[in-house]
């Protein structure tokens, strides 16, 4: 009953495509899910990913679950995770992909989970990294740890989504610094970030991740551009 009222009063909607939800449905619409451009990387040995970062950065394996279109579902999604605090959309994508990822014997391998960070005071600002609950969901699925204390962003920039390949690695050198090396060292660690465009941010907290000695890197993102 109290739920009825509630959702009367704050009803459920999809965070794709903003219809409203049935009582079995979470998040996302059952069409919405059915619907979305999953890339199965990680089950065809795609490496898309890794034609990304050629020439730039050495990965083992790298992933998305999504393709980005813009003005579609996968777009809607990733702005109201980031832009309009619906943190439960980065679980529910963690657990979406953590779950296939365990299935992967090259994923499973893995050791550390690690998210892009954001600036102290994006963080600060936004409340939450948006990049977080996706990280710990897939650490969870694949038996790894979680760490968010070793890559650090030590420059506050704009967003980049509006800038140009040659802008975006600019604003992405000497952005980021780790500490606590050897708590990554002779690892195996997933990278994780919402989108992968042109790679420059990957390819900028990798370099950094490489000054730890003996490591792997692998990436697994929300969606490829």
């Amino acid at each position: 009953m109290l739920k009825s009222i509630k959702n009367l009063f704050f009803p459920k909607v999809c965070h794709a495509c903003h219809n409203l939800l049935n009582d079995n449905e979470d998040t996302i619409c059952m069409d919405c899910r059915h619907d979305l451009p999953v890339t199965n990387f990680h089950f065809d040995d795609t490496d898309s990913i890794a034609k990304a970062l050629y020439g730039r950065a050495k990965i083992e394996n790298g992933t998305a679950l999504f393709r980005f279109e813009k003005k579609g579902n996968v777009q809607q999604l990733i702005h109201n995770l980031k832009y309009r605090g619906h943190e439960n959309i980065g679980f529910l994508l963690g657990n979406w992909l953590g779950g296939e990822l365990k299935s992967v014997e090259k994923y499973n391998t893995i050791d550390i989970v690690i998210p892009v960070p954001l600036h102290k005071k994006k963080l600060k600002t936004r409340g939450y990294n948006q990049v977080a609950l996706f990280g710990q969901q897939i650490a969870k699925a694949i038996h790894a740890d979680y760490i968010d204390d070793v890559l650090l962003k030590v420059t506050n920039t704009k967003s980049q989504s509006k800038k140009g390949r040659i802008a975006r690695w600019v604003n992405s050198e000497e952005l980021f610094t780790i500490q606590n090396t050897s708590s990554i060292e002779n690892k195996h660690i997933l990278l994780v970030d919402d989108i992968i465009t042109t790679g420059a941010t990957l390819e900028a907290c990798i370099s950094v991740l490489n000054e730890a000695k003996h490591i792997k890197i692998s990436i697994a993102t929300m969606a490829i551009a």
